[in-house]
């Protein structure tokens, strides 16, 4: 699985994850600080994982951040820094992901039937304290 990262000045904006193969095990794609976590899974018949929960502890997140996988077609998203300055534009293809920590982002549709599966921290608290936009 090819990693791709976009950064402002030191501060990760963004990390796609391109369809390829897995490395196997379990492997984290983000780091320990992030609002969003993201790992991915290779294992094979008969693995079992620990029967967990997770306990309740209390969590401060400052900004929404947001995974998108795109499960079929294509598209451009385009990256801006914090400043809203375009930073990079990158085209996601069936079977990548992207993890979207901070700056600025928008998304064109570049094939007809174009699916994508979006994840994000919430609550989601409503366009006008959420969202800004830029253009």
């Amino acid at each position: 699985m090819k990693k791709e990262v976009i950064k402002d000045k030191d501060r990760i904006l963004a990390v796609i994850l391109r369809e390829g193969d897995f490395p196997e095990g379990l492997s984290f794609h983000t780091e320990e600080k992030d609002f969003v976590q993201l790992a991915t899974w290779y294992y094979n018949k008969g693995k079992k994982t620990s029967t967990h929960s997770h306990k309740i502890a209390e969590r401060k997140a400052d900004r929404t951040q947001e995974v998108i996988y795109l499960k079929r077609g294509k598209a451009k998203v385009e990256i801006y820094a914090e400043d809203d300055k375009l930073l990079s534009e990158i085209i996601l293809k069936a079977g990548d992901l992207i993890i979207i920590f901070g700056g600025g982002h928008g998304f064109e549709i570049l094939e007809d039937g174009t699916q994508a599966i979006e994840f994000k921290n919430g609550p989601y608290l409503g366009l006008e304290k959420d969202r800004r936009l830029l253009i």
